[in-house]
């Protein structure tokens, strides 16, 4: 045996349950290695020594401090005798190169077994989906045990009793918004269009009616743009919750980036291994535990439904629809849900200046607003107003925006939140960089693709240059001269915006013809075909 080790006989409470531990001393080798999980590595023939595998747990204690660590093993990074620390793991025991530490294995967490048996397809119960929750929020799994937990909902469907407590699971194991003696409305949109700038119209039109509605929002996962990227570019969106609660109390709304406060915190662990998978099993739970987190009474969903979004058809929406609203009684939260249409931008910019610049020009000069865009504001506002009981709820919202109500009460929150109460569309500065594509061949808009566009904006920068995407000249329905522009992309570095002219130009945005074809186009048969997956919270 290692002259470093001990075994120790009984249970002894203080180390594990175990009736016989190893227990080994090693020097501490600082990795300078950065990761969200607390993780060390072992050198193999310690490894061996304590009977711990990859993705084991360890526990370690130096004094009166103690930390569980997922453990990797190496042959020759970290030296026999030494365990090899990250940063994080580091930090939070304040250990000091070469100081010794009592290293033992431990079990690993009570939750992994609920997980390996629902990956069985075993119905969880509410407190087993809890410590789920809990584990993953006090990041005691690792991502392989989380990628396993949603692999396992997405085989094996959810029942209506595990969602419901998957959202109050994810819920109650964050921040939670208390705003008292107000009643709360929201708005979610489960994404898939891009240029949907909704919410930065909705949100003020609202409020100008009198009502409460803070909003917290996500920034770009897979789009173009996030609502937070869109009105960062106004004023600042990362308030703490102190600073939200303020802005309501004072002005009775807010647009904020949620990632900021740890409003249902576990979603983002959950996103990270969804999103490579291409699934999204948990869209629900997902999107009313940030709801129930800020407190909320009533919220409209907006399910966009169409080609190239996440929902295809009517009757799919329909479906999740009555889930969402299911789910909202269950939670104590009146739901309403509207489908509409997805198979173009919502309005003409796309990309977080752009966008941004789209939504100061429609609040000032609401005559000249794109038309689907202040349609879908009436249309979500109005089923807000009608749960407020307000007469005239469906024509209500536009009523709002055209008087210039909305206008004041979105400078209100620009002010509130810590910008210029004044800005004017010119102040957002978009890319510096622009080509100008042109049709070809007269004739109207007959399709656009949407996941064409958000692709060609991501190219071209957006959302992380704020000042990239494109600007649409034509759009649905729209008549088409030969030599006319139909969009404009905006870049700030010219590398990009090459790349984006590319794309635009191999990949098909937008069908213009004469009259309507059975035929959207020619594909041939080597062209690689690319999976494409929406992701947005």
């Amino acid at each position: 045996m290692c002259a470093v080790c001990e075994v120790h006989a009984g249970n002894t409470e203080d180390l594990n349950q175990h009736a016989n531990i190893i227990l080994m001393f090693l020097k501490v080798k600082p990795l300078r290695l950065e990761a969200k999980k607390p993780i060390v590595i072992l050198n193999r023939d310690d490894a061996e020594e304590l009977d711990v595998k990859p993705m084991d747990r360890v526990e370690m204690r130096s004094g009166k401090k103690k930390e569980v660590a997922i453990v990797n093993i190496a042959e020759k990074f970290v030296p026999r005798g030494y365990v090899g620390l990250y940063s994080r793991v580091q930090k939070e025991m304040g250990a000091k190169a070469g100081e010794r530490l009592r290293v033992t294995a431990t079990e690993p967490p009570e939750s992994l077994a609920s997980i390996k048996r629902r990956l069985d397809g075993d119905r969880l119960e509410s407190d087993e989906i809890h410590k789920i929750v809990k584990d993953v929020v006090e990041e005691r799994l690792s991502d392989i045990e989380i990628t396993a937990y949603v692999l396992s909902l997405y085989t094996h469907q959810m029942t209506n009793k595990e969602i419901a407590a998957m959202s109050s699971s994810m819920c109650v194991t964050g921040d939670m918004l208390n705003i008292k003696g107000k009643r709360i409305f929201d708005k979610h949109s489960i994404g898939g269009v891009p240029g949907d700038k909704t919410s930065m119209l909705l949100v003020p039109t609202v409020a100008a009616a009198g009502l409460t509605i803070p909003k917290t929002s996500s920034r770009a996962i897979t789009a173009p743009a996030g609502t937070a990227d869109r009105m960062e570019c106004l004023c600042p969106v990362d308030l703490g919750l102190d600073e939200i609660k303020a802005v309501v109390d004072q002005i009775g709304c807010c647009l904020v980036w949620g990632g900021a406060v740890d409003l249902a915190p576990a979603d983002d662990a959950f996103i990270r291994v969804e999103y490579p998978l291409s699934i999204d099993p948990l869209l629900l739970p997902s999107v009313m535990s940030k709801k129930k987190a800020v407190g909320a009474n009533y919220v409209v969903i907006d399910i966009p439904t169409g080609r190239g979004v996440k929902v295809k058809t009517v009757s799919d929406a329909e479906d999740l629809a009555n889930k969402f609203i299911e789910l909202g009684k269950h939670l104590k939260i009146k739901v309403s849900c509207v489908s509409t249409f997805g198979e173009q931008p919502i309005g003409r910019g796309i990309g977080p200046a752009l966008e941004a610049r789209e939504v100061l020009k429609s609040v000032m000069h609401p005559k000249s607003a794109p038309q689907d865009l202040v349609e879908k504001v009436g249309k979500l506002s109005g089923e807000l107003f009608e749960f407020a009981g307000k007469r005239n709820a469906a024509a209500l919202g536009v009523e709002i925006l055209k008087s210039g109500k909305t206008e004041k009460k979105l400078r209100e929150i620009i002010s509130a939140q810590g910008g210029d109460p004044e800005i004017k569309p010119g102040d957002i500065e978009v890319g510096p960089k622009r080509a100008i594509i042109k049709s070809t061949k007269p004739g109207k808009v007959w399709w656009i693709d949407n996941k064409r566009v958000t692709e060609t904006a991501r190219i071209a920068g957006a959302p992380k240059d704020r000042g990239a995407g494109l600007l649409f000249h034509k759009k649905l329905g729209d008549t088409v001269k030969r030599g006319d522009v139909l969009f404009e992309i905006y870049a700030e570095k010219p590398a990009k915006l090459r790349h984006a002219v590319k794309a635009a130009e191999h990949n098909c945005i937008m069908g213009v013809a004469k009259k309507f074809s059975m035929v959207m186009a020619e594909i041939p048969e080597e062209k690689e075909q690319e999976n494409y997956f929406i992701l947005e919270r």
